[in-house]
């Protein structure tokens, strides 16, 4: 081993000159692109030391600190470079070097920390699996070339992962924040649950378990629990079992509240066999345990109107058919509408099971009305051309389904799809079918009469949730069910319903004022007795004496009222307004985080009542995702990766979340 000289010493103090006098060296680096590609390194003393050899041949191993040279190990023994990296100098000062400005951005804001830079593997490992699942990248874009370089670039001390790893990083996320979920949801009183069934380009059915509940901070929140693959056939057990088996994975077998579901007949068995199979009493006796799809059921009414006007809606979408078909052809279209200044809009072509998705092509085919006679007189094989008569229908058909599309962009909101938002959409609702139903045009009013007739089978009967969530919405209240019910239902209904409505609304209060009573029985029994313990003799005796007189008093005195309810003092308060109008930001679950402890019991309540999602948007959503992850390309990931990959995504994405993001947005599901 050479003896450290001068220069190794003066290194110590200038790291910069030594750097520049190794270029006089007769030293070259082992660089050679021919040679045969050795083992890779795994040790991690090969980031400070570097293998040279000297131009006699011989090999070295170079500190990168002070540029000491030890013997080079055959054997592949690195201990003495341990115990180098132990006592070198330069090493301990490159440490106490002037701090670096650590800046972490996690949520949209800025954590800044100052503290020496140390590159930690395993935390690049974990973000790297973090952005593959909330973006949905591949497995082995850790691999592509420009990205490793791009790494590089950033920090020298990057050292490359491979696709397995970066599999089993996402799998360990995954695992990792199953555990957190876990913690959190054993913290929770009740959860409520939609789902949904979709089948992949392999024939492969999934379903999508989402849990909505309300958190510590009175925060909604919405976690896919479960995104698994059901073998046929979907009957009633089958998805009865899959659900079930969900919940008693994560332990929320008796936490179960209600269920969103479409409305198919397999899927009311379902919620039969579930009730049977969860032990804990449910709400009202299970009658808000089935909670059917609103956007579903808008779905299925519009989709019974728009049977009446089939010809029209044929002629419009073999039109934009045709058209979309062919780059020429819809290039010659296009000119036209320049000609004619239109606006630069695009033609829709619709999915027939949606019925926004065909109200969306009608208004957009209706901006080009003037369009489509020119361009027939330019292609003789269009065949398709909507008489005058057609484009009126087309025109007055918007006008109506305006409502309908305005109602379903509320309901299908995916940040706050909560049942409190829905009542006053209903009774607009039934009050346009009740207005169109005697429309001169006879095409409209009978599109109104049929959608008429699907609301009433519906919402004929009172909806408890609905009315429910109304009414533990300070802005509502009972208010809003003595001024919609007359819009919806008729005569002696009106009254019933209302009825209905309060006695439901006190029976669920009077249950819960059981769950609270019975909850705190315990704690109240020990605290009594430490305290008559710590009384003495004659004393403890003439306070019980005294206390069961004061009560007996108190049960035979008819001049003293009982004591008010929570829901008592809530619904005398009146209504809370924000301004002249009401606010279409008003968030009822802040209100009530706000009066908690003045409503220790409807709080509660409202807090499990307001968390009910009124549509399957949340699960049906991430098919959306599912889509693009279970793609042709993705056809051989097992039902396990394709699980962790959904269901960790939908966890880790909520860390990255910015304000931005965070704002409501509308997703058209039907």
């Amino acid at each position: 081993m050479d003896a450290p000289t001068t220069e190794n010493l003066d290194a110590v103090i200038n790291i910069d000159e030594n750097e520049e006098s190794i270029k006089n060296k007769d030293v070259k680096l082992e660089e050679n692109p021919f040679e045969q590609k050795k083992r890779k390194r795994t040790s991690v003393i090969w980031n400070d030391f570097n293998e040279i050899i000297l131009l006699d041949g011989t090999k070295k191993v170079q500190c990168i600190h002070c540029l000491k040279r030890l013997a080079y190990s055959n054997n592949g023994a690195t201990t003495q470079y341990h115990r180098h990296l132990k006592g070198c100098l330069s090493r301990k000062l490159a440490d106490k070097k002037q701090k670096l400005l650590a800046v972490n951005e996690v949520g949209g804001e800025s954590e800044v920390a100052i503290a020496n830079f140390k590159y930690d593997h395993a935390k690049v490992k974990e973000k790297a699996s973090h952005m593959i699942l909330v973006h949905e990248y591949p497995f082995n874009m850790v691999e592509h070339e420009v990205f490793n370089v791009f790494i590089k670039t950033a920090t020298p001390y990057y050292q490359k992962i491979s696709r397995n790893t970066a599999r089993n990083d996402c799998i360990s996320t995954f695992e990792l924040e199953k555990k957190k979920l876990k913690t959190m949801l054993g913290s929770v009183n009740r959860v409520s649950l939609t789902a949904d069934f979709w089948k992949s380009g392999q024939k492969i059915g999934y379903m999508c378990l989402t849990c909505h509940f309300v958190d510590s901070s009175w925060k909604l929140q919405k976690r896919i629990i479960n995104f698994c693959d059901v073998p046929p056939p979907h009957s009633g057990v089958v998805i009865s079992d899959a659900i079930f088996k969900s919940l008693l994975d994560w332990g929320l077998e008796n936490k179960v509240c209600t269920i969103t579901l479409d409305n198919a007949n397999n899927n009311d068995a379902a919620v039969r066999i579930l009730k049977d199979s969860i032990k804990r009493k449910l709400m009202l006796g299970g009658k808000i345990f089935h909670v059917r799809c609103c956007a579903h059921v808008i779905n299925l009414l519009v989709q019974d109107g728009l049977s009446e006007i089939e010809t029209v809606i044929e002629n419009v979408r073999e039109s934009v058919k045709n058209l979309i078909a062919s780059e020429a052809r819809l290039i010659k279209f296009g000119e036209i509408a320049k000609q004619l200044q239109l606006p630069s809009k695009k033609l829709i072509l619709d999915c027939p099971t949606r019925w926004n998705a065909t109200y969306a092509m009608l208004a957009a085919a209706l901006e080009f009305r003037e369009v489509f006679p020119r361009y027939k007189d330019r292609d003789a094989g269009y065949n398709w051309l909507p008489s005058n008569e057609d484009w009126d229908r087309t025109e007055h058909v918007c006008n109506f389904l305006s409502v309908f599309e305005e109602v379903t962009n509320v309901i299908s909101r995916s940040e706050y799809p909560i049942a409190n938002i829905f009542l006053p959409e209903v009774w607009k609702i039934k009050e346009v079918l009740n207005e169109k139903s005697l429309d001169e045009n006879d095409y409209i009013s009978a599109m109104a009469c049929k959608m008429k007739f699907k609301f009433d089978k519906y919402w004929g009967e009172c909806n408890f949730v609905m009315a429910i969530a109304a009414v533990l919405d300070p802005q509502f209240k009972m208010t809003l069910i003595n001024f919609s019910f007359p819009k919806i239902y008729q005569g002696f209904e009106v009254a019933r319903n209302i009825k209905r409505v309060h006695d439901a609304l006190y029976q669920l209060y009077n249950e819960y004022v059981v769950d609270y009573t019975s909850s705190n029985a315990g704690q109240s029994a020990s605290k009594s007795i430490e305290g008559s313990s710590s009384v003495g003799g004659n004393n403890s005796k003439f306070k019980t004496r005294g206390r069961m007189e004061f009560d007996q008093f108190v049960r035979n005195a008819d001049n003293i009222q009982p004591t008010k309810s929570d829901l008592d003092v809530y619904l005398e308060e009146g209504v809370f307004l924000c301004s002249d109008d009401l606010d279409s930001d008003f968030d009822a679950l802040e209100w009530w985080k706000a009066n908690n402890l003045k409503f220790r019991i409807l709080s509660k309540m409202a807090s499990d009542i307001l968390s009910i999602p009124i549509t399957t948007v949340a699960s049906e959503f991430a098919f959306s995702t599912g889509r693009r992850v279970i793609d042709v390309y993705r056809a051989s990931l097992s039902t396990k990766t394709i699980q962790a990959l959904l269901c960790g995504g939908d966890w880790v994405r909520p860390l990255y979340k910015t304000k931005k993001q965070s704002k409501v947005s509308v997703h058209h599901i039907y």
